[in-house]
């Protein structure tokens, strides 16, 4: 959350009068103001997006384009992530790293034939663009689109009220994308998201936001859906939350990102290194380097949730960790969490402690998800 409360500097999304008119309880997030929860409250907003479509304003995610014939290879140098070889209106995930290996922000970018189209985070947004146009602004052309808008829908029945208004969605699987007009208005829909079921996002301009936003929302099965269950959602998926889980203290092998490192990228690939932080990334995948620390799941053993920056102790009382998220999961139905933790103790079926005021709460190492992945593969 934004340390600022002072209403009148907070951004505004273009769904701003939407939620107000909602009876959304708005928060300051990232610099803007935003929706936390709706009336119905977290826990049903949660679960209406496991059983049905869940509406939620991610305008405040920074949206930009990287074009030019040399626009993929230049990407590519900032990342340990193949880019030249990701095939048209497919999309992948991404890690911005420093030159020791940190992770400056984790983002989505699609390959759309005439330009790469990235998603940042929106805390994120000003410092990635200016590290991007720095590193690479003489390779390419670097367009931010910040004052595009962002929606996505999410959930099982979200390809169902979304097919309605776009015809052919439908025909999208997981991490690809297409591009498509609503009303005049040029979208660009991508079949992702960060809940852990099906869904959408949806680019589109800030002029038409509002009236595609009441477009979904009249479809039987949306419901708007605000911070809070965005989050419990991502947690169950076992997805990162940049600032809680990862950032530029954590490299990708300690966060257990190893999966989106492809093996193009890696010692022996065919273009192997030559990203930021690169020896000691290839270092640590390679175990040449030990790690100290690496990011796993837990799950409480008792019914108390257990919250960022509670420490975690072998069971003989020794600190060996850290939580960085977690909360009572609404739909794994016990207190579920993301740490760092001591390489020795982060084998699946380890038992810790978490000191909650005080308090010794027994936990056990788990596999992520916490809840089944449902994405649609086709």
């Amino acid at each position: 959350m934004s340390a600022s409360t002072d209403s009148t500097a907070l951004l505004q999304t273009p769904l701003n009068a939407l939620h107000l008119e909602l009876g959304a309880r708005m928060v300051p997030f990232a610099g803007y103001s935003m929706p936390v929860q709706y009336p119905a409250g977290l826990m049903a907003e949660h679960h209406h997006t496991r059983t049905a479509a869940g509406l939620f304003d991610v305008s405040h995610m920074g949206q930009l384009t990287l074009s030019g014939p040399d626009a993929a290879a230049a990407f590519e140098s900032l990342m340990p992530v193949d880019v030249i070889g990701l095939g048209v209106n497919k999309q992948r995930y991404g890690l911005l790293l420093t030159d020791e290996g940190g992770i400056i922000d984790d983002l989505m970018f699609v390959n759309r034939g005439t330009d790469i189209f990235v998603i940042v985070n929106g805390a994120c947004k000003h410092g990635d663009l200016a590290h991007i146009v720095e590193r690479i602004g003489q390779r390419c052309t670097v367009t931010p689109q910040f004052d595009r808008a962002l929606l996505a829908l999410q959930g099982p029945q979200a390809v169902t009220a979304l097919a309605r208004l776009l015809p052919g969605v439908e025909q999208l699987v997981f991490m690809t994308g297409l591009a498509a007009t609503w009303n005049g208005a040029d979208l660009f829909v991508t079949r992702s998201g960060y809940t852990g079921e099906d869904g959408f996002e949806i680019s589109l301009p800030a002029a038409s936001a509002e009236a595609f936003a009441r477009a979904l929302l009249a479809q039987p099965e949306v419901k708007p859906i605000g911070l809070g269950a965005r989050n419990s959602l991502r947690l169950e998926a076992g997805l990162c939350l940049y600032g809680n889980d990862i950032d530029t203290t954590t490299t990708p092998v300690e966060a257990a990102l190893n999966w989106a490192m492809q093996k193009v990228r890696r010692s022996g690939g065919e273009r192997a290194g030559g990203f930021p932080g690169a020896a000691r990334v290839l270092a640590q995948l390679d175990g040449a380097d030990a790690l100290t620390r690496k990011r796993v799941g837990l799950v409480a053993l008792e019914r108390v949730p257990v919250r960022e920056h509670v420490e975690l102790q072998s069971l003989d009382g020794v600190k060996i960790g850290e939580v960085t998220s977690g909360l009572l999961g609404p739909t794994a139905d016990k207190p579920v969490a993301i740490g760092y933790i001591a390489p020795a103790f982060a084998a699946v079926g380890t038992r810790v402690n978490a000191l909650v005021r005080g308090k010794a709460v027994p936990m056990e190492v788990a596999p992520m998800p916490f809840v089944p992945n449902r994405y649609h593969r086709g």
